[in-house]
């Protein structure tokens, strides 16, 4: 039996045990995680690197900065006014924090980051008017992946340079993807999303957590009050964390390192006692993520995206080249591919094979590479996607039945919506 065979059986079983809930997410990401490297599909070092992935650090560095400031009392006002302004109403709370996210994440190429910025905001705000998490964390979260990078500001403006590159790589050079192009064939679906999150989604989501869940601002309210010092040392340094994870680049710094200073800042300050820190890690969402990063890796190695990129190819010489079928099938597949590996280990496979399909018949190649983009930034079905998504299930008290309930309809929104208008605009041929 072939590494590719048992990987996608590990993975089958990996997939049924999410539903399953019969043990924790953790438990099942970890589990498949140990099955990969017993059968030679992962070695024990690529394994254990996971634990120390620069996400895994960046989240938990996240998590305990965002712990220093849902201690101050700055937060649970500033989340109070927030929803005096919206009068009790969750939809105006839902546009609020949907543009919030959709806004940092046109600078902030990160939707964890940004996750971990509007989350703690979010929690107060619906915890006073006696909302569950779980009513809006899946949209709120789902908003910055969706929509991340449209813009060409902040980090956006790299991404026809990056497509680019990829065109003079393998030397077909006939077209260039101009800097406005991707927010041109993006911008309808990213307008779309923001209504979608905060004013559809929501009725999909739970009521209550489906599984527990840690996080609540009440827990934080009821601690001894911070000294005046603390108070103010909590508030800079949540939003200087957040303002350094938008210019990290300029910096000079990567993501994780500014993360963990801010986390290291808030003890010293004494925001947070060392033990409150630790505490405030929320371990079992770290370990999914090791898992699920585990898992997107071994699909990669073993050659599972190159397999089904291959069958792409001869799709589509079947279908004489037909720009919208063609988009179709370069949607869906890296979409659902997307859901189960790394978006840029995705974006990595289909984008030469987009150029290779489309130099062989002379066609325009640019509509394909920013339908692919939208695809594998559209990750938010299952904890393997990005790393976001474990964030958000963890905030939300999801299981995985309850992501995919949620996620189906706008995920139909999506293909539908790119492939009509970013093959309408930029055509094969």
């Amino acid at each position: 039996m072939s590494q590719l065979t048992i990987c996608l059986i590990i993975f089958v079983l990996t997939v049924i045990g999410y539903c399953s809930g019969a043990y924790s997410l953790a438990t099942i990401s970890l589990t498949s995680m140990m099955a990969l490297a017993l059968t030679g599909c992962l070695s024990a070092g690529e394994a254990i690197s996971y634990f120390a992935n620069t996400n895994v650090i960046m989240i938990a560095g996240m998590c305990v900065v965002a712990a220093g400031f849902n201690r101050t009392k700055f937060c649970a006002s500033l989340a109070d006014r927030i929803s005096k302004l919206a009068k009790g109403s969750l939809n105006k709370i839902m546009i609020s924090y949907v543009l919030i996210a959709v806004l940092l994440s046109q600078f902030i190429q990160s939707p964890v980051v940004v996750f971990g910025i509007v989350a703690p905001l979010l929690m107060a705000s619906v915890e006073s008017m006696g909302i569950k998490a779980s009513k809006v964390m899946f949209a709120v979260g789902s908003a910055a992946i969706v929509t991340c990078c449209t813009l060409p500001v902040g980090a956006g403006a790299t991404v026809a340079a990056e497509l680019n590159g990829y065109l003079e790589s393998y030397g077909y050079t006939d077209f260039v993807v101009g800097i406005t192009d991707p927010m041109k064939g993006r911008l309808p679906l990213m307008i779309i999303a923001i209504f979608y999150f905060a004013f559809v989604a929501p009725r999909f989501s739970p009521d209550e957590p489906v599984v527990e869940t840690s996080y609540s601002m009440k827990k934080a309210a009821a601690k001894e009050p911070l000294k005046a010092y603390q108070e103010y040392a909590g508030i800079v340094l949540f939003f200087a964390d957040a303002l350094a994870l938008m210019f990290a680049g300029k910096l000079g710094l990567a993501n994780w390192e500014i993360t963990v200073i801010g986390a290291l800042l808030m003890i010293l300050f004494g925001v947070l006692k060392p033990k409150e820190a630790t505490a405030s890690l929320p371990m079992s969402m770290l370990l999914l993520i090791v898992g699920a990063l585990a898992m997107s890796g071994a699909l990669s190695a073993t050659g599972a995206g190159e397999f089904i990129g291959n069958a792409i190819s001869n799709m589509v010489v079947a279908v004489n080249g037909n720009s919208y079928v063609v988009g179709f099938v370069f949607f869906l597949i890296p979409f659902l591919l997307t859901q189960v590996m790394q978006n840029r280990g995705t974006m990595l496979i289909f984008h030469p094979i987009a150029i290779a399909t489309c130099a062989s018949i002379g066609g325009n190649p640019v509509g394909l590479m920013i339908l692919i983009q939208a695809a594998c930034l559209s990750a938010f079905m299952t904890p393997m996607a990005t790393a976001a998504v474990p964030y958000i299930m963890d905030y939300g008290g999801y299981n995985q039945a309850s992501m995919f309930r949620q996620s189906w309809l706008i995920a139909i929104v999506c293909c539908v919506v790119s492939v009509g208008w970013i093959m309408t605009m930029f055509p094969i041929l």
